[in-house]
């Protein structure tokens, strides 16, 4: 990527943390002469607009900018990923949660690491979203995830019923309290919590796994990502099943609606470091080799 001239910035605006921490970032963008784009959220929250910046109004104008700076959690980058989707631009994740994967940097690394970028030392990690196309009473809808897509019986208390196909192959009946559908970046989310198998992050495969399956035999199953599945409800006897794209948009399904799952015709551009190291991001994250308390 060429030097940078311009970067906008995406944040989880209810965070203290980022108005703390926003007016070094200005600082920092006039030193390098580099030209700021921040959301109209952002602008709504100002209290002092006494710098030069210019407005990200629609998922366009992430064209103009050459990478987009995430401060916030996990949640902060899947609905960034989703806005800049098939325009591709690089987005650098600053940790300001609590237990995250996505971010690449720590806040005390944050100045350290724009330097980097600034510089041209940095990698781009291509992570695979996954398309979610669904057939409603209402119609049809179109949504991506960079992290998964979830099926559950939604306002009922009952099971649910589905069937999965993959390529026109009938894979199972499901009656469980729903269906995960994750990329390899969402299989440390919902997914692994529900007993699903951890993927490298550029291994291309889409995860099914069940949430609380009444059948005990039906275990979790990795699809290469060529693969089509399509999720159906001819057993469901209720309606208002529900359907969530990386936990954040809910849509609610009748017992005729199929749901169709692929690989999306894009990829998420993922800025991140030569010393970047996804297993020590594990160990980190999920205290692996650390004793519990006694």
């Amino acid at each position: 990527m060429k030097k940078p001239t311009s970067f906008g910035i995406w944040a989880n605006t209810d965070k203290t943390v980022f108005w703390d921490t926003f007016p070094s970032i200005i600082d920092w963008a006039k030193k390098n002469n580099l030209q700021l784009f921040i959301t109209t959220r952002i602008e709504s929250r100002l209290k002092n607009s006494d710098f030069d910046y210019k407005l990200i109004n629609n998922a366009d104008d992430f064209n103009k900018v050459d990478f987009v700076l995430s401060l916030g959690g996990d949640g902060t980058i899947l609905s960034l990923a989703r806005a800049v989707a098939e325009r591709g631009t690089p987005i650098l994740g600053i940790h300001l949660g609590e237990l995250g994967f996505l971010a690449e940097v720590v806040l005390n690394d944050m100045y350290s690491r724009l330097d980097e970028v600034l510089n041209g030392d940095f990698l781009i990690q291509k992570r695979m979203a996954i398309k979610c196309s669904v057939l409603n009473e209402n119609g049809s809808k179109t949504f991506h995830a960079l992290n998964d897509i979830v099926v559950d019986r939604g306002k009922s208390h009952r099971l649910l019923n589905c069937e999965l196909f993959a390529n026109g192959n009938f894979v199972a009946d499901y009656k469980a309290d729903g269906l995960i559908a994750s990329t390899p970046t969402g299989s440390t989310a919902y997914s692994l919590s529900s007993g699903g198998p951890i993927v490298i992050p550029t291994f291309g495969s889409i995860v099914v796994t069940p949430i609380s399956p009444h059948t005990l035999t039906l275990r979790p199953i990795v699809f290469s990502d060529d693969h089509i599945l399509t999720i159906s409800f001819p057993k469901n006897s209720h309606g208002d099943m529900a359907l969530a794209i990386d936990g954040q948009v809910d849509e609610y399904l009748n017992p005729a609606a199929k749901v169709e799952i692929q690989k999306s015709p894009f990829e998420i551009n993922m800025i991140n470091f030569k010393d970047s190291n996804y297993f020590s991001t594990l160990r980190s994250k999920l205290g692996w080799g650390v004793r519990g308390s006694n």
